[in-house]
C-alpha cells in the first residue's frame, strides 16, 4: 500500500478547499494513519488561511503537522498560483523519528539569538524548514546551521501572505503562528534525498574576483567590478542582453580547480544592486578574493534543462531505488512566469521520480544543499525525495 499521498483543490472557500485536499492526500494509505502531513495555502484573507491550516491539520489526523500560506501551492502534478487553493502532503514514515520545532528571534547580549532548535540528536538525518522572511533572519540562519548542525541537510523554503508582511501565517501541530519559522527533524530510519536544480546559465568568460569587500565586489579581474560586467553584457547578442537586463545573477564556482566551469558548477546568488561610486557590485552573499564567478541569466530552456538533468541523475544512481513521494519548493519566478505555466516543475518532478505523493508551494526563496553546505537560494526548486534511498545530498 502507497506509505505517501499529495491533495490539491482550488476552491474561493479555502477551508473547503482544506477538506477536500486532506481527504485526496489520505486516499492511497487507506487505513494508514499519516505520521507527518504538510500543508500549503494559497489565498487572502488571514482567518480563512488560518483556519485552512487548522482544518487541514485537523482532518489529518497526524502525528505531526507543519505548513505555510504560500504565493502558489503544488499537488496532483500542478502548481496553483495567486488563486485560492490548498495543497496537503501526507506521509506514513514507520520507524522514523520526528521532533517538531518553532524557532524564534529573542534578544540577546550580542544582538538577538534564535531559540527553539532541538539539540541535535545523532540519528538525525534532515530538517524541513519553513519561514517568515519578515520576522525570521532565515539566511544568518540557514549559514549558521553549516555549523552547529554541520553535515545535516536543510529542505524548505521562505512562506508569504498575500499581503506581505504581518499576512504570513505558519503551522505547527495544529497550532498558528505568525512569526518565526517552523519546522520538523527527521532521524532514525529516514530514506530521503536533497536535491537542488538552480536553473540558470551561464554567459561571458570566467572571472577571477581580485579586490572585494564582504559582499561587495571590487575587482574583477583586475578591472573595477561594474565596468566589467557592463563590458562583457554589451558584447552579449541582443536576446541575452535581454535577459541579463530582466535579472542578471552570479554564480560563484564551487571548485576552483575545475578545468573549464560549465553550468551546474556554480552557486547562484543574487546581484542586488551596484555602487556606483565605487564601481562595484553588491552580491547577496560574502566573495572572498581569489574566487572563479560568471555572470548567469535566467532561462526557461536552462532550468528545464538543468532541472531534468537533476532529476535524470538521481534516478540513475543504484543506490535510489524506489522513491514514493516528494516536497518540493519552487521559486514564485519560476512557474507561470518563466515557464508559461505553474504546472511545469511539479509535472516534471511527479513524472521523473515516478511518485504520486509530490506536494509542496512556491517560495520566497528556497533553502536546499549544494556541495554539501546548506544555502537559500533563489530561482531555484529544492526537493527532498522520499523512498527506498539512503539519505544523500544532490545538487545541479
Amino acid at each position: 500500500m502507497p506509505r505517501f499521498g499529495d491533495g490539491l483543490a482550488v476552491d474561493t472557500d479555502l477551508v473547503r478547499a482544506a477538506e477536500t485536499a486532506t481527504a485526496i492526500a489520505l486516499d492511497p494509505l487507506g487505513d494508514q494513519q499519516p505520521d507527518l502531513v504538510a500543508v500549503f495555502v494559497c489565498g487572502r484573507g488571514d482567518e480563512q488561511v488560518e483556519s485552512a491550516l487548522d482544518r487541514a491539520a485537523a482532518a489529518s489526523g497526524a502525528r505531526a503537522t507543519i505548513g505555510c500560506s504560500a504565493p502558489g501551492v503544488i499537488g496532483a502534478g500542478q502548481g496553483v498560483e495567486a488563486t485560492s487553493a490548498v495543497a496537503v502532503w501526507a506521509a506514513v514514515l514507520p520507524d522514523v523519528k520526528m521532533r517538531t520545532f518553532a524557532l524564534e528571534v529573542m534578544p540577546a547580549e550580542a544582538g538577538m539569538a534564535v531559540v527553539g532548535m532541538p539539540e541535535r540528536a545523532a540519528d538525525d538525518a534532515v530538517a524541513v524548514i519553513l519561514a517568515d522572511p519578515w520576522s525570521f533572519p532565515v539566511d544568518g540562519f540557514i549559514e549558521q546551521t553549516n555549523t552547529s548542525l554541520a553535515g545535516l541537510p536543510i529542505v524548505g523554503g521562505m512562506a508569504a501572505g498575500a499581503d506581505g508582511r504581518g499576512s504570513t501565517r505558519l503551522l505547527l501541530d495544529g497550532k498558528i503562528v505568525a512569526r518565526g519559522a517552523v519546522g520538523v527533524l527527521l532521524g532514525g530510519a529516514v530514506r530521503a534525498s536533497a536535491l537542488v536544480s538552480q536553473g540558470c546559465r551561464p554567459i561571458g568568460p570566467a572571472m577571477t574576483v581580485t579586490a572585494a569587500d564582504n559582499n561587495v565586489i571590487l575587482e574583477l579581474a583586475g578591472v573595477p567590478a561594474l565596468r566589467k560586467v557592463r563590458d562583457i553584457i554589451s558584447a552579449l547578442p541582443p536576446t541575452e542582453q535581454a535577459m541579463a537586463s530582466g535579472g542578471l545573477q552570479l554564480g560563484i564556482a564551487r571548485d576552483e580547480y575545475v578545468e573549464e566551469h560549465q553550468q551546474g558548477d556554480f552557486l547562484v546568488r543574487g546581484i542586488a544592486g551596484a555602487d556606483a561610486e565605487r564601481e562595484a557590485l553588491v552580491v547577496g552573499d560574502v566573495v572572498s578574493v581569489g574566487k572563479t564567478v560568471r555572470l548567469q541569466v535566467r532561462d526557461a530552456d536552462a532550468a528545464d534543462t538543468d532541472l531534468r538533468e537533476v532529476l535524470e541523475a538521481f534516478t540513475q544512481n543504484p543506490s535510489v531505488g524506489v522513491v514514493e513521494g516528494a516536497l518540493l519548493f519552487s521559486c514564485n519566478g519560476r512557474g507561470a512566469h518563466l515557464f508559461g505555466t505553474a504546472d511545469h516543475d511539479p509535472a516534471l518532478v511527479r513524472s521523473a521520480l515516478v511518485a504520486d505523493g509530490v506536494a509542496g508551494c512556491f517560495a520566497a526563496g528556497e533553502i536546499g544543499p549544494v556541495a554539501g553546505r546548506n544555502f537559500v537560494h533563489g530561482f531555484t526548486a529544492s526537493i527532498l525525495a522520499f523512498g527506498s534511498a539512503q539519505l544523500d545530498s544532490k545538487q545541479g
